[in-house]
Parts: structure tokens; C-alpha cells; sequence
């Protein structure tokens, strides 16, 4: 936890970007203060100076500072923390409750990303069968270019690695803001629609875009 506290420290210095912030933040600093402790906003404000300070930062590093800062949240099952089955938090509940599942990670690195200006076609939410645990799994894929092997950021393994070094996972389904896919086999994805498909997707951004409608502890 040494990084994140110094995250942390160097955020709290930063006292005055609250007066300029944008309405959303706004709303999303209100619901945290209402519904979960100091902790949360102390998360909350390294995760703003998380952005603010990488957007001029060369790519391959802002995306190994944003795995390695939601990373260091603890892993927590959906039925534990919000007594569901299966409940894919936005980054602000992920970030209030400082744990979440394999979605929950790779949503807020999503989210976190576009935020620093990344092109939403080189990203994908990555859902996959982890060899190892016998289980699916969630990883966010980053494609440089179209046909370029996607690097992954994983929770599981938390080094940044070409998609070709990760036989452990087989991709199942991806998709982005945009368009959904369906993997048929390994390196190749059919456009299968648009992720309106995912009713969990849905909600998800409909409690974003709205944090009244997010859910409390």
C-alpha cells in the first residue's frame, strides 16, 4: 500500500482543482462523501491527480501507471460487497468500496484511460476463460494499431504483457463503447453488434452518468 499513500499525499497537496472541476466530478465526490469514509475520498483524489498528472505522460506509461494503481485495491467477490451475483461497479463505486471484482478492475482502467484521452478503438473489455483457475475472467486489452497483438492489463498478473505471452486466458467475447465481439478462436474477433447487447454494460453507464442512481455500501 506504500505507492498508493504516496499517490495519496501527492494528491492531497493539490487543494485547489476542486473550485474548476467538472459537474460530474462534482456529483461523483458527493456521492462518495455520503456513502463511504474518508478512505474513499482520499482514493478519490489520488485517482484525479492519478489522471491529471499522466495525460501529458508518454503512453506505454500512462497505461503501466493506471494498471498499477487499480491494482493495488483488494479483490472482493460481487456477493460479498453488493450481494449480487454478478454487479459490474463504475470506477466510482469500485473506487468507494477500494475492492471489486475482475470486472470492476478492468472497467475503471477503461473508463480511467479514455479519461487521459485514449482512443476508445484501441481499447476492449476483454472477457475471458482463466486457464488456471478454471474460471472467466476480465482483462482490458490496449491494440496499438488494428491488427497489433493487444497488451493486457490483468489483475492477475499485474505485468503489462502482449496478449501473446498470456496462453493462461482464451478469449471468449470483447467489446468497447462502440461495437461488441465475438472471439471464434484465438487472434480472431467477429463484430457480433453493439454492447448495448450487455445489460449489465447498460446499467453500469446509466449509474455513471447518473450518481443519484448508484448504489450506496
Amino acid at each position: 500500500m506504500l505507492r498508493l499513500s504516496v499517490c495519496i499525499l501527492l494528491a492531497c497537496v493539490t487543494t485547489g482543482w476542486l473550485l474548476w472541476a467538472e459537474p460530474q466530478q462534482r456529483q461523483a465526490l458527493s456521492y462518495l462523501q455520503a456513502n463511504f469514509d474518508e478512505s474513499a475520498i482520499r482514493r478519490y483524489h489520488a485517482w484525479r491527480y492519478l489522471i491529471e498528472q499522466q495525460q501529458s505522460q508518454p503512453g506505454m506509461e500512462q497505461l503501466e501507471a493506471v494498471n498499477r494503481f487499480f491494482n493495488l485495491f483488494q479483490f472482493v467477490d460481487d456477493s460479498v460487497l453488493w450481494g449480487q451475483e454478478d454487479y459490474w461497479a463504475t470506477p466510482i463505486e469500485f473506487i468507494g468500496m477500494g475492492a471489486g471484482d475482475c470486472e470492476d478492475f478492468s472497467i475503471a482502467k477503461y473508463f480511467t484511460l479514455l479519461e487521459m484521452g485514449f482512443d476508445i478503438q484501441k481499447l476492449r473489455l476483454v472477457y475471458v476463460k482463466a486457464v488456471q483457475l478454471n474460471q472467466f475472467h476480465m482483462v482490458l486489452a490496449y491494440y496499438e494499431t488494428p491488427t497489433a497483438v493487444p497488451l493486457i492489463l490483468d489483475n492477475l498478473d499485474g505485468a503489462i504483457k502482449p496478449a501473446t505471452q498470456r496462453p493462461d486466458l482464451i478469449p471468449v467475447f470483447s467489446f468497447n463503447g462502440q461495437q461488441l465481439w465475438l472471439n471464434r478462436q484465438r487472434g480472431r474477433a467477429e463484430a457480433i453488434g453493439s454492447p448495448e447487447r450487455l445489460p449489465q454494460w447498460v446499467e453500469l453507464l446509466q449509474r455513471y452518468a447518473h450518481p443519484q442512481q448508484r448504489q450506496g455500501k
